[in-house]
């Protein structure tokens, strides 16, 4: 199937300039083709990976990749989706903020056929009087006023330095159209108007017949009508410190049935007859959640490999029985991070007393001794029904956790220092 009829049937076309003549080019030849993201922040999450699964897509077909880090354009703000100017950030952050999603993308994408290149090397060798005279005579300023990623600023304001940031753009599409080989940009839906914009400089400095096409992506909703990837604790990012990978993998296992089969055509690379039957198996058995927990496997793999998996289904297995007596040390960090947590000294004490003053889990000892009788305690997964046991915190997991189960589903993870 050409590149383009599999992201037509995966529904990850939103806008193209020459759909046809795109397509006449990836039959011909291997193109190279990019995307930009801008250094505010020092992890990528998962709003990033919607551009980026379609990277890896031409990736997987022999096109060659380019991802554009916006060291120059991250240095003044992209007004795209923004109802108000991005604070600036200083060069240092901006500096670790690349090295750190340089890094994360290399994991994604390998070294081979690949690359990352930073606008910040010839953005910042222009001069203002270069980028008035090369580049600002080529752009109408009414033209510009009509982007809708303007268009949408004018009544709260914009800055001219956002207003520029299309120019910036479309010459970053020029330089890798020169320098890459780059004949295709892809963005997200707002970002239509600056991909747009580098084609007609393009089209104006070399050529009108030039091939330089754009596609853009539609913008991820959810059922409910809610936009993708938001949840309640706020972004789901790609670096296991700020979403361990077994958070990432609940995110995609906890997906809605009306959802799920539309995230496996669109994030996973999964071949049309085994979506198919999946979905068959969304509409005969939801109940088992089989879609859902090959969303989870394929995209947790993809992004925080295959061992990363396995610790994420031994957490969930462990959490759902109870049975967390074989959990590592690791993997209770990862599955135990939202919990209540409490901090306890590395001394032995008596399990009525350490429930009550040391832990505060249960609320008096009259309460502790009744639910450690009937058996509704149990620590790091063993059952204690004796009020006179010894609690002892340093002799699990590595001596740095205690696991307490109070009922059925009530979990606290205790800290040991």
């Amino acid at each position: 199937m050409n590149i383009i009829d599999e992201l037509k049937w995966r529904g990850a076309v939103n806008q193209s300039t020459d759909e046809e003549g795109l397509r006449e080019l990836t039959n011909k030849k291997q193109i190279g083709l990019y995307c930009g993201v801008d250094p505010t922040g020092d992890s990528l999450h998962i709003g990033h990976l919607i551009p980026f699964m379609m990277l890896k897509r031409f990736q997987l077909q022999g096109h060659h990749p380019v991802i554009v880090i916006g060291g120059g354009t991250g240095a003044i703000g992209d007004p795209s989706g923004k109802n108000s100017e991005r604070v600036l950030q200083s060069m240092d952050q901006v500096k670790h903020n690349e090295d750190a999603l340089s890094a994360q993308m290399i994991k994604l994408f390998g070294t081979d056929n690949f690359t990352i290149v930073n606008n910040y090397d010839w953005l910042s060798k222009l001069s203002l009087l270069d980028f008035l005279r090369d580049y600002g005579k080529l752009f109408n300023v009414n033209t510009m006023l009509n982007k809708e990623v303007v268009a949408s600023r004018l009544e709260v304001g914009i800055s001219f330095t956002e207003f520029t940031y299309q120019i910036l753009q479309s010459i970053d599409f020029l330089h890798l159209y020169r320098h890459e080989n780059v004949q295709l940009q892809i963005g997200g839906a707002d970002q239509w108007g600056n991909i747009t914009a580098g084609i007609d400089l393009i089209h104006k400095i070399e050529g009108s017949d030039t091939d330089v096409f754009a596609l853009t992506i539609p913008l991820m909703l959810k059922a409910d009508g809610t936009k993708f990837g938001k949840t309640a604790g706020g972004a789901v990012w790609l670096d296991p410190k700020k979403t361990s990978p077994y958070e990432f993998y609940q995110f995609w296992i906890n997906q809605d049935d009306r959802d799920v089969v539309k995230y496996l055509k669109y994030f996973t690379f999964l071949d049309e007859d085994e979506i198919d039957e999946l979905a068959e198996k969304v509409r005969t058995q939801p109940e088992k959640r089989e879609a859902q927990r090959r969303l989870a496997e394929e995209v947790t793999e993809f992004v925080h490999g295959k061992q990363a998996v396995i610790e994420a289904q031994h957490i969930t297995k462990a959490l759902f029985s109870g049975e967390v007596q074989d959990l590592t040390a690791g993997e209770i960090e990862q599955g135990f991070r939202n919990m209540p947590t409490v901090e306890v000294k590395n001394e032995k004490q008596n399990i009525v007393l350490w429930l009550v003053d040391a832990t505060k889990i249960e609320p008096s000892r009259r309460q502790a001794r009744e639910d450690v009788k009937n058996g509704a305690i149990r620590i790091n997964g063993e059952k204690v029904q004796d009020v006179e046991a010894q609690i002892d915190p340093g002799s699990h997991f590595d001596g740095k956790f205690v696991i307490v189960r109070r009922g059925k589903k009530k979990y606290f993870l205790v800290k040991v220092r």
